[in-house]
């Protein structure tokens, strides 16, 4: 498949360590941490200024650990952005963690609250250690990503092996269903090339102007018929066909794309000015 992309070129922004970025607001970014370059879109539903797709990516202040929340919230308005907060607030109290287990169950715990309000989130969390080559993943009841290897040269879905179950036989639920859910984590090793795709439910649930859902095999379809693996011109190709197979119709949910390419970059060596100004963000005398 040949998409002409016709859009203005995007400068990547490097995070910097200790910092998190994102949000749920419009946006479409570059950014670049060691070791990966992600393509960022985030559209809320019609025109609003905040959806409830959630996207974080953290830096950690080493610069080796990078982690990638992307979360689905249930409705819209005050309740929803008080769970933005409260998202934003644990991923930047784990953020120099390098096993994500305690950031999920903290967000699970958190949640509960919320759902006594009839408000759940999906979240799939993914942690990329640079010195490894490695990502963990955990996934809450969120669509499975998209894992395409170069060395192949094929696209598949990223998912692990069945985990543990709790005493009801339920695992990976939602977040704020059951605050004992447990949730299992797997390891991906990641090679130069590899691109990951983190997305949310508009994606798969698009329907033809016939009714039809698009669904997880046809976004794999899609994605195995583009050539190009430019991150920013994979992601923006994708979402044209499945504008495409809507007949054109605006999305009827807010759209959230991560492209994530591993660039095989090593963590850098801090300087002692940047390593003041990570000590200075994690002492809180600096905002990060």
């Amino acid at each position: 498949m040949s998409e002409s992309v016709d859009r203005e070129v995007i400068e990547p922004r490097p995070l910097q360590c200790m910092e998190v970025w994102g949000g749920s607001d419009f946006v479409e970014r570059v950014v670049t941490t060691p070791g990966l370059d992600a393509w960022v879109f985030s559209r809320p539903y019609d025109g609003a200024i905040d959806g409830g797709d959630i996207h974080y990516v953290t830096l950690c202040g080493r610069g080796f650990i990078t982690r990638i929340v992307v979360a689905d919230i249930s409705g819209h308005g005050s309740v929803v952005a008080d769970m933005s907060r409260e998202l934003r607030s644990l991923v930047r109290r784990y953020i120099n963690a390098k096993s994500q287990t305690g950031i999920v169950k903290s967000l699970n715990q958190s949640f509960a609250e919320y759902a006594k309000l009839n408000r759940f989130a999906t979240a799939v969390v993914a942690s990329y250690l640079a010195k490894r080559d490695r990502l963990a993943v955990c996934n809450a009841g969120h669509p499975r990503p998209l894992w395409y290897r170069a060395d192949r040269s094929s696209w598949s879905i990223l998912e692990g092996a069945a985990g543990t179950r709790d005493a009801k036989g339920f695992s990976n639920l939602p977040l704020g269903l059951d605050d004992e859910t447990p949730y299992d984590l797997f390891h991906v090793d990641l090679s130069p090339g590899d691109l990951l795709l983190f997305y949310t439910d508009a994606l798969i649930e698009a329907a033809s102007p016939e009714g039809a859902q698009l669904g997880e095999s046809g976004l794999l379809e899609i994605a195995s018929a583009i050539e190009s693996r430019d991150p920013s011109v994979l992601g923006r190709s994708l979402l044209a066909a499945i504008d495409r197979y809507r007949g054109d119709q605006p999305p009827d949910d807010d759209t959230t794309l991560l492209v994530v390419r591993h660039n095989a970059g090593n963590a850098p060596r801090l300087s002692i000015r940047q390593k003041v100004d990570v000590y200075a963000k994690f002492f809180g005398l600096k905002d990060y």
